[in-house]
């Protein structure tokens, strides 16, 4: 005897399956390909669905527009093995170090300029646990403070171009990759002046607590400055090449990673070893993204033959709650999201769905993104999962998870009140690219 289900209760088997098997430890990527192609299958035979995984996977790999993400991958890598991490935290630090906080400040400032040219949040936050955590801890920061710092500065790489988050984004819902990295720029760097704003709240509202620094003369800021001009100088050429006109993403990527390849060579800093490392670096995390990006394509076909956007946009958009009050549902959803999954994971598996939603309620789809990495950025930070956190907890090991929550508390407050100020200024995010050229 066979079942004859109809399209919207296999869509539901689905999704419990797909819970089920990410429960169960298995790799996103791996069970959205298992479940949409199962389902695919199910309700329009396997040959077909069979068909489906070669062209998918084929169409990805070999797509132009998709080597945005090895090239930036590339670029990051480069960047990260060349040591410039530990040379952006030293300028910073010298400017600010001797304020109450300095070293927190110096923090959130070196993570901006690190993931501006790494686009990655697990990176940033790795990296800064090995450069800046021992020398807050030598000046007598609190434990909480200082691994909360380097969490929440982590989240930067999720919003500063190029963000890799933003890339896939625009690959789903097949808007300009360009568009999404400027639009990043503005709340990204607002994201950075009110965790630099939290810090001096916390000094201000707790003497005492934040120690102050040695005050470093203009000549070491001179010397500091110049070890660190060149990767920002990329990081303006590529930006600023996207912005106008002069290159595509994918042609920006590739100029990114040239830029830091020869950057690194030039200033003695990227060995044969290095260059190695950094090529076997990036391709682990491109396969890696490649991976997932073709399960949720397999996936989003079985949503589409199943009509689940359709079936969520009509029942969302019929609760008579009107379309702020549906997006404020969507962003509580990715809320609890990610106390369960990691942001790419998030991003993929809801946007799908998500989307028709947001265009059907006449939201801009490029200030949508923003909003959503935004949302993805607490997803980050908040317990119990909050990725950077086990990252950092990986990297020091002597720090209890519950302290990383603690000293991460004020920075969520913060972040919800940039989301807040997002929302009511939508501006934020799409004036810049709407002047862009080209």
């Amino acid at each position: 005897m066979s079942l004859d289900l109809s399209p919207e209760t296999v869509a539901v088997v689905g999704f419990v399956s797909l819970f089920v098997l990410m429960l169960l430890r298995v790799p996103v990527g791996m069970a959205m390909g298992l479940v949409g192609i199962t389902g695919f299958g199910y309700l329009t035979g396997f040959a077909p669905a069979l068909k489906l995984v070669g062209q998918t996977t084929m169409r990805t790999v070999t797509d132009y527009s998709f080597g945005v993400i090895p090239m930036f991958l590339l670029m990051g890598a480069f960047v990260s093995v060349s040591g410039i991490s530990r040379e952006l935290f030293r300028a910073a630090n010298t400017f600010v170090g001797h304020w109450k906080g300095g070293l927190g400040i110096a923090t959130i400032g070196a993570c901006g300029g690190f993931a501006a040219i790494s686009g990655s949040s697990v990176a940033t936050a790795a990296t800064f646990s090995a450069v800046a955590y021992p020398e807050m801890r030598r000046f007598g920061y609190p434990q909480s403070f200082a691994t909360g710092v380097i969490a929440v500065g982590g989240t930067l790489g999720a919003m500063l171009p190029p963000s890799t988050v933003l890339a896939v984004y625009g690959i789903i819902t097949q808007q300009d990759i360009g568009k999404l990295f400027i639009a990043g720029v503005v709340p990204g760097l607002l994201a950075i002046l009110m965790h630099m704003i939290t810090i001096g709240i916390i000094g201000v509202a707790r003497p005492g607590f934040l120690p102050a620094g040695k005050k470093a003369s203009w000549g070491e800021r001179l010397v500091a400055l110049r070890d660190v001009w060149s990767p920002l100088l990329l990081f303006l050429f590529v930006i600023g090449g996207l912005y106008g006109g002069f290159f595509i993403p994918t042609e920006a990527g590739a100029v990114g990673a040239v830029g830091a390849f020869i950057i690194g060579i030039l200033r003695g800093k990227l060995s044969k070893d290095g260059i190695l490392q950094s090529l076997l670096q990036a391709t682990r995390t491109a396969a890696a993204v490649f991976t997932v990006l073709i399960g949720a394509l397999c996936f989003g076909y079985f949503l589409t033959i199943t009509q689940t956007p359709q079936n969520v946009t009509a029942f969302l958009t019929g609760l008579g709650i009107g379309p702020y009050g549906v997006l404020a549902l969507i962003l509580l959803m990715y809320l609890v999201l990610g106390c369960l999954m990691d942001a790419m994971a998030m991003v993929i598996l809801t946007v799908p769905i998500v989307f028709p939603v947001v265009t059907a309620l006449g939201f801009d789809p490029i200030w949508f993104g923003i909003i959503i990495v935004m949302t993805v950025e607490l997803g980050l930070i908040h317990p119990p999962v909050g990725m950077n956190v086990f990252v950092i907890k990986s990297v020091i090991k002597d720090v209890n998870m519950s302290t990383i929550f603690v000293g991460v508390l004020p920075f969520v407050i913060t972040d919800l009140i940039r989301l807040v100020i997002l929302i009511l200024f939508p501006l934020l995010a799409t004036w810049l690219p709407q002047r862009m050229i080209g």
